[in-house]
């Protein structure tokens, strides 16, 4: 699962100073699933048209099932979004581009 540059690969280990970003979103998927392969390159875009005022990550469930347990992630792809370092939204399933920017753009206000 290729990231562009902009997108932090989100593990254990950095999770918690990830989260601590001002306004933050992580992307819970997995390489099988096909509607997580239609998400990852909207988000990589955006993560580039974000850059600065929203940190995107991305968490691969299989090879960190600590982090999907921790935020209930039942299916793929869900985003958690974090402002201030807590929760303030997740969405389990797939969203459009336009959708998300908007969310994105409310998160960075």
């Amino acid at each position: 699962m290729a990231a562009s540059a902009d997108v932090v690969h989100v593990t254990n280990d950095n999770f918690e100073s990830f989260k601590k970003s001002k306004a933050a979103v992580i992307d819970f998927s997995a390489t099988w699933c096909g509607p997580c392969q239609v998400l990852s390159p909207i988000v990589d875009k955006l993560a580039t048209e974000f850059k600065g005022k929203v940190a995107i990550g991305k968490v691969d469930i299989d090879e960190n099932p600590d982090l999907a347990g921790m935020f209930g992630v039942m299916a793929v792809p869900t985003l958690v979004f974090f402002k201030d370092g807590k929760v303030v939204d997740q969405h389990p399933g797939l969203l459009p581009e336009g959708t998300l920017r908007q969310r994105l753009s409310k998160l960075a206000s």
